[in-house]
């Protein structure tokens, strides 16, 4: 691979169906220009993305939409709307239409959800055809694109129906993050925060470090942490490739962010954003059952810095339904991802119903008092 630029890092994940590359860093887009365009030669290709984001980095893939034997663009809503079985029917319908066949290849450029539905209709089209994912957003770099899962939402709950459906390449190009809106670095951050906690402290470190610059979109702060933040997720989607086991660490944070997502209306908080009151609240759990506290304040510390938005009025007994709910749930309870120490997390499903719903009530009354 003719790599453009030594802050390129490729990296690679091995998975039961193969291998991907995740090709990161500055220019990562144009240094693996040449084999995507043999990946789409002579055959029809169908780009995913939504308006804003093709105006703002459409012209990037000039090169390839003349590769094609046919380019057409499959445009989506902004953010987690996209994300309906409504939404994948209307693509599926429009692939077919266009004469879209075995070989054809699906592309997604967006964020994190325009990957998560087009994952989905490319693994379900034709019982599964390949696809790219080129993340133009932080969240997605270090995370959504990265592993395989694919799905969209039920008005019941967020990815209740999905697979796990590998692309051919994630290109996580971070030339493309000083497009994004300081609310949406942050959102990704909480992402790269939550790996940081459990798998690797240095990276934490790192973050505390560098967290004005990161928050700026500053690209030489931005590249070596969304490296290490994808090494790391990579490392453990390859030692549980179908989150059975270890990688439902990357839930931290999930179970209570989920539901406040959903009672949301998915509106108001960005993904990252909910998630980070759920790492808060997951906090209090920890530390009664052994985190010490200078590892909580230091988590707990690290979020009050990217001052997140004001949480809404919720109630408790609306948010216990809706984690009620979610896939991450076991017919033995809810599932908690907890920290146990900087860089160790446990998982969880005994924490009494009451404890939980109690805990939450008081969370609620004030998000982001330190848990004692």
């Amino acid at each position: 691979m003719n790599l453009l630029s030594a802050a390129i890092l490729p990296l690679r994940l091995h998975h039961p169906d193969g291998s991907t590359p995740v090709i990161v860093g500055e220019g990562a887009l144009s240094s693996v220009l040449p084999e995507l365009e043999d990946w789409l030669a002579r055959r029809a290709a169908f780009l995913v993305t939504t308006p804003r984001v093709h105006a703002l980095h459409g012209d990037r893939l000039e090169v390839l939409c003349r590769a094609a034997a046919k380019w057409v663009i499959l445009e989506v809503e902004e953010g987690e709307g996209a994300k309906t079985v409504s939404t994948a029917e209307r693509l599926w319908n429009e692939m077919l239409d266009a004469g879209g066949k075995r070989d054809s290849r699906v592309i997604a450029l967006g964020g994190g959800s325009v990957g998560d539905l087009a994952g989905f209709a490319a693994g379900c089209f034709l019982r599964g055809i390949e696809f790219v994912q080129i993340p133009t957003t932080l969240l997605a770099q270090v995370d959504a694109a990265i592993g395989g899962k694919t799905g969209v939402d039920l008005p019941g709950g967020k990815n209740t129906v999905g697979l796990f459906h590998h692309p051919w390449m994630v290109v996580g190009d971070t030339a493309v993050l000083s497009t994004l809106p300081r609310e949406e670095l942050r959102s990704g951050l909480v992402e790269v925060i939550k790996m940081a906690a459990l798998l690797d402290p240095d990276l934490f470190g790192l973050v505390e470090e560098e967290l004005d610059l990161l928050l700026e979109g500053d690209a030489a702060a931005l590249g070596p942490v969304v490296a290490a933040a994808a090494a790391a997720k990579i490392a453990v989607v390859e030692r549980d490739p179908t989150e059975k086991g270890e990688r439902r660490l990357l839930n931290f944070g999930h179970t209570l962010g989920h539901a406040i997502e959903s009672a949301c209306g998915y509106a108001g908080l960005r993904h990252g954003e909910a998630v980070g009151y759920g790492i808060l609240f997951a906090l209090r759990l920890a530390r009664r059952r052994g985190l010490i506290s200078q590892v909580a304040a230091r988590i707990h510390h690290l979020i009050r810095r990217l001052e997140l938005p004001r949480l809404p009025e919720l109630s408790a007994e609306g948010l216990m339904a809706g984690m009620a709910r979610d896939k991450k749930a076991r017919e033995s309870g809810l599932v908690w991802v907890l920290p146990r120490s900087l860089g160790e997390g446990w998982m969880t499903d005994g924490i009494p119903e009451h404890e939980v719903r109690g805990e939450l009530a008081d969370f609620l009354r004030d998000p982001l008092r330190r848990p004692v």
